[in-house]
């Protein structure tokens, strides 16, 4: 079974006593010497100079279906009302950016993050959007079927953060929660896999919630339904989830495996034969981890978080995501994609300005700001970059379907949306690019999909070498394009 590789290079330095503790315990384990060289790069620093590198890591934050760019980070004060549309900006912390003014808390903590406004791809299709903005690929894969993830889509953005990255304290380095994303039909959307990269270098989905509901939004608190259909089911938990192991590596095995732990000096023959005809890979490791770590499982397990946290950050699923999320970036995760609502949640057809208003903008508000104030309280900010999209953005013009909504919202529109930026060296209170007097199109300074991609790969430190190499060995670059320049 081969490894993904990382296109660093790496040599073999001398392990630490505490390098050496913890490849004995992946010896033990039975998951093989391939996971000394992640060990050995994990630790390179201390025979260089002394000091541990500085960890790097990205939150991607997924508003699935949509947000408009007018009625929340680019508005348009000056257009005619059916374009700019019932909210009104107000000014943020920083002199002269304005945003949405049901938006109050980000805009007194706009000094912590920036925007990219121009940030532009030709699809209208929801399933195709999510492709795109969750791979970092404009132009689709060979076969694409946007009615199922296919194998040969191309690897999503978590999916190949996990396969380049090196894992810390044992843990996977990519995780996706709380859910996958899922249509009300209970299609499950395309771009969230591994992909090309085969299925078993698939992110980890922590689920938090089985996906049986046609909601939408930060359950249970804040949950809606865009179309008011009566008896619909509803969420009422935000649990734990029960972790599983991957294919092929049984909870009965690995009880077994850890019973023989605590009989090493008998053993040890035995263990030394079974690692030599078993070499799991990190994957199988991060399982180990997640399923016997106490601590890990604390860090998940954020409906059991002190009283006063789950305050801040809001009693619902938008809250409880951003929390786990902080938390697994604090135990080591280098990536951690955070979905905020399934069934296409941000897909304001109708219902527009008061779903926005009541049900979507303040869980995001109140829970995105706390997390910045957490991780600029620990010093994590700088280190951690904060990024938050959806699929597209909405049109310039409001519409109305009233076969379907009383009240009007916007349609899907691929030709622009803005990019949240925070953390990561990203300088406070900077705007890249800009887009026409409309909001339709980039005016300045344009982006696509790649650059936000690379922005992300850059900030988690890797280099413009970087490749994962399939089961024949063959170098598949991740950079399509350059990160946006003037974010930091």
């Amino acid at each position: 079974m081969s490894v993904p590789r990382s296109a660093m290079a790496c040599g073999h330095p001398r392990l630490s006593r505490r390098s050496a503790v913890q490849a004995g315990a992946v010896g033990l384990l039975g998951l093989g010497t391939n996971h000394l060289q992640a060990l050995r790069e994990a630790r390179a620093a201390e025979v260089a100079g002394g000091t541990p590198a500085r960890a790097r890591s990205v939150i991607y934050i997924f508003l699935s279906g949509g947000l408009g760019q007018h009625d929340s980070f680019d508005m348009k004060p000056e257009a005619p009302a059916e374009v700019r549309g019932e909210f009104r900006p107000i000014d943020t912390n920083t002199p002269g950016l304005q945003i949405c003014e049901h938006l109050p808390l980000l805009a007194q903590r706009s000094h912590l993050w920036g925007l990219c406004r121009s940030l532009a791809h030709p699809s209208n299709d929801h399933s195709a959007g999510h492709h795109i903005m969750l791979t970092g690929r404009t132009m689709l894969p060979p076969g694409f079927n946007s009615s199922v993830p296919m194998p040969t889509d191309w690897p999503a953005i978590a999916a190949i953060a996990g396969g380049v990255t090196q894992p810390r304290n044992n843990l996977p380095p990519a995780v996706v929660l709380p859910e996958k994303l899922v249509h009300y039909s209970k299609r499950v959307i395309p771009g969230q896999f591994a992909g090309l990269m085969g299925a078993r270098r698939d992110p980890w989905f922590i689920e938090s919630s089985p996906y049986n509901s046609l909601g939408y939004g930060a359950y249970p608190e804040y949950e809606f339904d865009h179309q008011d259909r009566p008896n619909m089911p509803r969420r009422t938990a935000f649990q734990a989830p029960s972790l599983s192991l991957p294919e092929g590596f049984g909870e009965r095995r690995l009880s077994d495996r850890l019973a023989l732990l605590g009989q090493i000096d008998r053993q040890r023959a035995d263990l030394e034969r079974q690692a030599q005809i078993e070499s799991f890979d990190r994957y199988r490791q991060g399982a180990i981890s997640l399923l016997t770590d106490q601590r890990i499982r604390q860090a998940i397990d954020v409906t059991q978080a002190t009283a006063e946290q789950q305050e801040r950050y809001g009693k619902n699923s938008f809250g409880w995501s951003l929390l786990m999320a902080r938390r697994l970036v604090e135990a080591g995760v280098n990536l951690v994609q955070v979905n905020l609502g399934n069934n296409e949640t941000w897909d304001t057809h109708g219902e527009m300005f008061p779903h926005l208003k009541e049900m979507l903008f303040p869980p995001t508000d109140k829970a995105l700001s706390a997390l910045l104030d957490d991780l600029y309280d620990s010093g994590l900010l700088d280190s951690t970059l904060i990024v938050m999209a959806g699929e597209f953005g909405r049109t310039p013009k409001i519409s109305h379907l009233p076969q379907h909504y009383k009240l009007p919202g916007r349609d899907h529109w691929g030709a622009v949306q803005t990019v949240f930026f925070a953390g990561g060296g990203v300088r406070g209170g900077t705007v890249v690019g800009s887009t026409d007097k409309l909001g339709a199109y980039p005016a300045a300074h344009p982006q696509r999909p790649e650059n936000m991609a690379a922005t992300i790969y850059s900030a988690l430190g890797l280099p413009e070498t970087t490749a994962w190499f399939d089961e024949t060995g063959r170098p598949n670059h991740i950079y399509y394009g350059d990160p946006i320049a003037g974010l930091t």
